[in-house]
């Protein structure tokens, strides 16, 4: 969404963008710092998803992550951007119970971060929660195919929509949070095929989380596209910075140079006058 005369990305930016073959980008956010820097580099949206867990809480998935934990993040993301879209992921356990549950975590999220939407995951099954956040006023970014908060009822990291049986429950997934008036649908770890299906059939943007380029736009995780995060990095992630090899360098020179005496040297300290 590359436009000039965008002072501030709304819904309908989301909905023009598909509407005129534009890109839409994203990145996960969990503080002021790097919000304000994607937010500056044309950034269309941020999500402080509920991957803090992984990224920031050390859990080893999101599914002990609290709506308590995700608040503070996503104040601090909404107060540093001028321009990017911020959406508030909702945690496992704030919204599967009732309509009425997922409406008072909405409210939470708008009413005490500045969030300018929320997402949740599953589609069929979370119509109904969507449909009654939505009627309250509030944007809602649903997410199908590989949903992080299902993954032990998943059987683990398992692509989603393979074969026409797949292909079949995730159009019923996409077609059901449209009709319950979400303003896009995140479509995580599905064949490039079958998200190109779905991108097809609805009106609303797909966000391809490894989904293939067929998608209305993409979304990574940050610490995973800047190469802060070790070990084994999804196959549909591309880096584009080693920024764990410059912290480590940094602080390898550091703490050197304090060992040497050469920190602090006369310039970083104050005179007596």
């Amino acid at each position: 969404m590359a436009d000039e005369v965008v002072k501030r990305v709304r819904t309908r930016h989301f909905h023009n963008a598909k509407q005129q073959g534009i890109k839409i980008t994203g990145l996960t956010s969990y503080d002021m710092l790097t919000a304000a820097i994607f937010d500056k580099a044309g950034i269309d949206f941020l999500l402080v998803g509920d991957s803090a867990g992984n990224n920031v809480l050390g859990y080893d998935t999101t599914v002990p992550v609290t709506l308590d934990d995700l608040i503070p993040l996503t104040r601090g993301v909404a107060s540093a951007v001028k321009r990017a879209f911020v959406v508030a992921d909702m945690p496992f356990g704030s919204y599967e119970t009732s309509a009425d549950e997922a409406l008072h975590t909405a409210f939470r999220f708008m009413k005490e971060t500045g969030a300018h939407a929320v997402k949740l995951e599953g589609g069929v099954r979370s119509a109904e929660q969507i449909r009654r956040i939505v009627s309250a006023g509030i944007p809602v970014m649903a997410h199908i195919g590989f949903t992080p908060q299902s993954e032990h009822q998943l059987g683990g990291h398992v692509i989603q929509g393979r074969g026409e049986t797949g292909v079949e429950a995730l159009l019923a997934d996409a077609k059901a949070v449209e009709a319950a008036g979400a303003f896009a649908v995140v479509l995580e770890m599905v064949p490039n095929a079958a998200a190109k299906r779905v991108t097809e059939a609805v009106s609303i943007p797909t966000i391809s989380v490894g989904a293939g380029p067929h998608c209305d736009g993409q979304l990574l995780v940050w610490t995973d596209w800047a190469g802060l995060t070790t070990g084994r990095i999804p196959k549909f992630v591309k880096q584009y910075a080693n920024i764990a090899q410059v912290l480590g360098d940094a602080a390898t020179t550091w703490a050197a140079d304090v060992a040497s005496g050469a920190y602090p040297a006369p310039e970083h300290s104050y005179d007596d006058d």
